[in-house]
């Protein structure tokens, strides 16, 4: 019962390709939310000249 619960996927052997994609996407998010703004705007301008 205790190697399950100290099971900790150490020695899988593809670690780096769990690991690296997960950093990776870690990252995006941060660098996402950093422009949150930025990219809001983008996608909604605040004044539209269709409508005006």
């Amino acid at each position: 019962m205790e190697d399950i619960v100290l099971h900790t996927g150490a020695e899988h052997p593809d670690l780096l390709w769990i690991l690296g994609p997960a950093l990776l996407s870690f990252v995006a998010g941060l660098g996402i939310g950093s422009y949150v703004d930025r990219i809001r705007a983008w996608f909604r301008p605040e004044s539209d000249p269709m409508i005006e």
